[in-house]
């Protein structure tokens, strides 16, 4: 069946703009804290980060003031800053003397001041959140050689940063194509009518890479059953699919979703941030008229992100995005360097799935057993999981 296109074609390319004198910020929230929200944790300071060269000497002076930057979803987008967030909060909470504080981008523009805000502000590390930032992030990398930056979901190898590779830069990025190939497994083992679901926001490697690793979980699923589950919204050898433009729009995910539904498919995987939730929405309104539909929520946990949609879960695929910005703060904190590349994989605990939840006792046991073996599988190499978004 044919699909409303939705798609927006993002020159982000075109986002690289100088950063020249440090102006004030047009964001619509500042927040700081020196008192982390008492549901943070605390965990080692040690991180995953390769050495690099940029390195910070505030940790000397007995205090350290971490920085971010959110995307346009906002500081509760239930997804990577809402996550980054509790990342710089859990860095406080591990070391007294660490302060942190956000600024909101309410818009693209918002950007590059606010970046400029908080090299005005000597911030110890100023961590970007997301792949729309990246040529704003990596320009004021650039002109400011000596400051620390860390970037959420962004890299050289996925073509976020496009330039001459600096060495001042913390690529935080996952390879959710692993964790994303198990959902696609569990998908197909989990739907009756033999079709599932997927869409993205916007076509970016760190969506499709996510895409791609579902589709191939289903298809994995097929030859293992002899079965013919059918995957709407996205072909990983075409890179043909649904993507709704933005990743706030949540009346473009229920809609994408209830045509989704239509069509027969009754396992749905968004992966389109805030979208997601009108994607919950249809399910939760086909449900409600008698259908029998579930999904799986992205980068966080949805039972605990997206609680009032908790029933529909069967789960989440993830990302370990608090540790990654925990462990960059605390790097540079400790006056070590900064910069190379933190990758979050099964292995490591950087891209898993959440826990079943409401699902704990819906999964069969024989599914749940065989997901355990193909995440050995991945883990040791021996199943492949194939993605044209590679994060290396």
């Amino acid at each position: 069946m044919r699909h409303t296109k939705l798609a927006v074609t993002v020159a982000v390319g075109a986002a690289t703009v100088l950063i020249a004198a440090c102006g004030s910020s047009t964001s619509s929230v500042t927040s700081t804290t020196s008192s982390p929200a008492a549901s943070a944790t605390s965990a080692s300071a040690a991180t995953s980060s390769a050495p690099a060269s940029a390195s910070t000497s505030a940790a000397a002076a007995g205090s350290f003031t971490g920085c971010m930057v959110t995307d346009t979803g906002g500081i509760n987008d239930k997804s990577f800053n809402q996550s980054a967030w509790q990342g710089m909060q859990q860095a406080a909470a591990a070391n007294s003397k660490v302060t942190v504080k956000y600024l909101q981008s309410t818009s693209q523009s918002d950007y590059v001041p606010n970046i400029n805000t908080f090299l005005s502000q000597k911030c110890g590390i100023i961590v970007t959140v997301g792949f729309l930032m990246g040529a704003s992030t990596e320009s004021a990398a650039k002109a400011h050689p000596t400051q620390p930056f860390a970037i959420v979901d962004c890299s050289y190898a996925s073509f976020c940063l496009s330039g001459t590779k600096q060495s001042n830069i913390d690529q935080l990025v996952f390879n959710t194509v692993q964790d994303g190939f198990l959902g696609g497994y569990l998908a197909a083992g989990m739907s009756k009518s033999g079709k599932v679901a997927t869409f993205g926001g916007q076509k970016f490697g760190t969506v499709t890479i996510y895409m791609d690793g579902f589709w191939d979980g289903v298809q994995y699923y097929n030859k293992q059953h002899n079965k013919n589950v059918t995957v709407l919204g996205w072909n990983e050898q075409t890179q043909k699919g649904e993507f709704t433009g933005d990743f706030t729009n949540q009346t473009k995910g229920q809609t994408v979703t209830q045509t989704f539904i239509s069509e027969g498919a009754d396992v749905i995987f968004p992966v389109a941030g805030n979208v997601g939730l009108g994607a919950a929405k249809a399910v939760q309104n086909a449900n409600n008229a008698g259908g029998s539909v579930s999904m799986l929520w992205v980068d966080t946990d949805g039972c605990i992100s997206a609680a009032q949609y908790c029933k529909y879960f069967v789960t989440s695929v993830t990302k370990g995005i608090q540790t990654a910005v925990k462990n960059a703060v605390l790097t540079a904190a400790s006056g070590k360097s900064v910069g190379g590349t933190y990758i979050g994989t099964l292995a490591n605990g950087g891209a898993v799935l959440s826990p079943f939840h409401d699902y704990a006792g819906k999964v069969p046991a024989s599914l749940q057993n065989e997901l355990k073996t193909i995440q050995a599988g991945i883990e040791n190499g021996s199943i492949q999981t194939p993605t044209k978004s590679p994060v290396t």
